[in-house]
């Protein structure tokens, strides 16, 4: 989602504790996905059934090997 000015609103995980970590916001779209330590460094888009089949596949431990 955006505040009031049209900045997309970040979330990042309550188990972050170091700060190392993405944040992700709402679109209207979809989700955008960030590096928290270089926010300005771009994002990625996931249309909202690409992102949650990446999370089942997390969930799942698809990408534990990489």
């Amino acid at each position: 989602m955006s505040d009031a000015s049209g900045r997309l609103v970040w979330r990042k995980s309550s188990e972050s504790l170091n700060g190392d970590c993405v944040e992700v916001a709402s679109l209207s779209e979809g989700v955008a996905v960030r590096d928290s330590k270089n926010p300005e460094g771009g994002m990625l888009r996931f249309s909202r059934s690409g992102w949650q089949a990446f999370l089942r596949g997390a969930d799942q431990g698809e990408f534990s090997n990489l």
